[in-house]
């Protein structure tokens, strides 16, 4: 799969972003599948994804002509484990 290279608290900055990793989160995607839900261009779609992708939020498997994309496994571990340093034992419930 190779290291993650982005910032995944950059990838999530975007609204659109968010909404892609939220429909992946419901099943896997392909490009064109992704594009039909949102008010933007299938490039523009692409785009998002390398940009997740590079973050290593989702992962891409190509079936033929098309690209699936589904949410990577671990993908939110770098947010989590970031969360987890500054909140510590804050984030318990007291």
């Amino acid at each position: 799969m190779g290291e993650a290279v982005g910032d995944p608290f950059s990838a999530l900055g975007d609204p659109h972003r968010r909404t892609i990793l939220r429909l992946l989160g419901e099943r896997d995607l392909s490009v064109q599948q992704i594009a039909d839900t949102l008010p933007i261009s299938r490039p523009a779609v692409s785009r998002h994804l390398r940009l997740l992708k590079e973050a290593g939020l989702v992962n891409e498997e190509a079936r033929g002509t098309r690209r699936i994309y589904r949410l990577r496994e671990h993908g939110a571990d770098a947010v989590t484990d970031y969360l987890r340093q500054v909140w510590g034992e804050r984030s318990r419930p007291r």
